[in-house]
Order: C-alpha cells, then sequence, then structure tokens
C-alpha cells in the first residue's frame, strides 16, 4: 500500500456544471480531510476546486493552494487555505503542485483540467514521477477521453507500455483506495475494454 499523505486535484473551475460533479468535488475534499491527506489544489475558490477545498477545510483538512499571480484576482484566490502559494506563470504553478503531491486525483473539468491531465500523466509515461494517477470518472465524464486513448493505440500514436499509467474510479469512494493501491494491486487502463 501507498504512502500517499498528500494529493493533488485537478477540477474544473467552472461552477455551473451538473450537481453531481459538485457532489464529488464536495465528497472528495471531505475524504482526503477525513483520512488525515493533504488537499494540493489550483488555488482558486470558485468552481469545483473551491467545493473541494471548502469541504476539505470543514473537515478540519489541510488544504494548499497554488495559483499563478495573474489568475489570482480572476479565480479568486481562496485566501482560506493553509498556505496559498503565488507563482509567476502556470508552468509553475504545474510544476509546484506535482512537487507538493504524492499522487493525482482528476475530477470533471474543462481545457485547464485536461491540460493538467495530459501533462501529469505525459510525465509519468517519461518516468518523470511514479505517483499514481486516478481519474475519477463520474457519471461517465471521462468515457470520451478513454476512447481518444483507445483511438490513439489504434492507430499506434501510444503504446502503453506502462498499462498502470492511469488508475480510473467511477466514484469518490474509489479514488483514496486506488490511489493507495500498490502497482500489483490497481486498476489498469485497458484499452480494448475503453
Amino acid at each position: 500500500m501507498a504512502n500517499i499523505q498528500s494529493v493533488c486535484v485537478y477540477c474544473g473551475s467552472a461552477s455551473d456544471g451538473p450537481e453531481s460533479h459538485r457532489n464529488a468535488a464536495a465528497q472528495l475534499g471531505a475524504a482526503l480531510a477525513e483520512n488525515n491527506i493533504r488537499l494540493v489544489f489550483g488555488g482558486g475558490h470558485v468552481g469545483l476546486m473551491g467545493i473541494a477545498a471548502d469541504a476539505a477545510l470543514a473537515a478540519g483538512g489541510e488544504v494548499i493552494g497554488v495559483i499563478p499571480d495573474f489568475l489570482r484576482d480572476r479565480e479568486l484566490g481562496h485566501e482560506g487555505c493553509d498556505d496559498l502559494i503565488v507563482t509567476p506563470s502556470m508552468h509553475s504553478r504545474k510544476q509546484k503542485m506535482a512537487e507538493l503531491s504524492d499522487g493525482f486525483a482528476i475530477l470533471p473539468g474543462g481545457l485547464g483540467t485536461l491540460d493538467e491531465a495530459f501533462e501529469i500523466i505525459t510525465w509519468k509515461q517519461l518516468n518523470l514521477h511514479d505517483k499514481p494517477i486516478v481519474i475519477a470518472d463520474i457519471d461517465g465524464y471521462w468515457q470520451p477521453f478513454k476512447a481518444l486513448l483507445d483511438h490513439a493505440v489504434d492507430n499506434r500514436y501510444l503504446r502503453l507500455k506502462n498499462p498502470s499509467l492511469i488508475r480510473w474510479a467511477a466514484s469518490v469512494e474509489e479514488i483514496i483506495p486506488a490511489l493507495q493501491a500498490s502497482p500489483a494491486e490497481q486498476q489498469t487502463f485497458d484499452p480494448a475494454k475503453a
């Protein structure tokens, strides 16, 4: 079982997505706090990221936000965090979030979430880190992403030499166990089943 003390949560900054996604963000924030796992997130007080942070704080958890200076005002930097780290760029933001985390949980989101997901998965494929990555497929949100990976495999642009590159969770309850699972226990991505 992996020793996960800090989890980076990638998720949307929009507040008008499905209620089930907002509920998942709140459940994950609370679950991390209840399991004494620090939440690292994008530092905004809005959208799913704000909901996850608020839930973790309300449950007594430790929360670290990382936000670039030019987004601090636009995304309403979350001043309730235990630590709000302001970076000079998006690149330094993502690097800092990765450095502070033992694993990554990806909830529904838009372009920013896709950018973060692709980058952290690519870093793992390039052996720049060996931390678990869990995609939370809330209400099937990530099924098109699975189909895209399958399509890339079919067209020989993607070889999943490491089939445990990504772990999948169908619900919030599965996220922490998936993060903590050893490589032999983890769920793996199987393009044939995508």
